[in-house]
């Protein structure tokens, strides 16, 4: 299995379960992420590069633990230099909105109490 690099993951959004074994083979685990509100739990498949969040047959959220120059375990200040000014913050964490395909997708990074990286997804905001 090749490298993904986190701007071919965000364009890994939307694949179907056949397109994504089709490209990666089957995942190395399969597991459950209860959501907020009944009928919002996710089916996650995880692979080396990161974790796949599917709803009904696409994805529509990877987990990363890199992206976009940005790293689990960076400082918030480190964060907010290398997003940029079109970055927003959003409670305990900032979004980056990203462009280049039919639908929205957005990068978010997520804080610990310590203003540490603890979380990094590219998701579809409209699933």
């Amino acid at each position: 299995m090749t490298a993904v690099y986190a701007e071919e993951m965000a364009d890994l959004l939307g694949l179907t379960i056949n397109e994504l074994f089709e490209q990666y083979g089957a995942p190395q685990t399969v597991y459950a992420v209860r959501g907020n509100k009944v009928g919002q739990d996710d089916v996650v498949f995880r692979y080396p590069m990161g974790d796949f969040y599917l709803y009904r047959d696409q994805v529509w959220q990877v987990a990363l633990k890199s992206a976009y120059d940005v790293n689990i375990g960076d400082n918030r200040e480190t964060v907010q230099s290398v997003l940029g000014e079109r970055s927003r913050q959003i409670g305990r964490s900032i979004l980056l909105f990203l462009s280049g395909q039919a639908w929205p997708r957005v990068l978010r990074v997520d804080f610990d109490d310590s203003d540490v990286v603890s979380a990094i997804f590219i998701y579809r905001p409209d699933f």
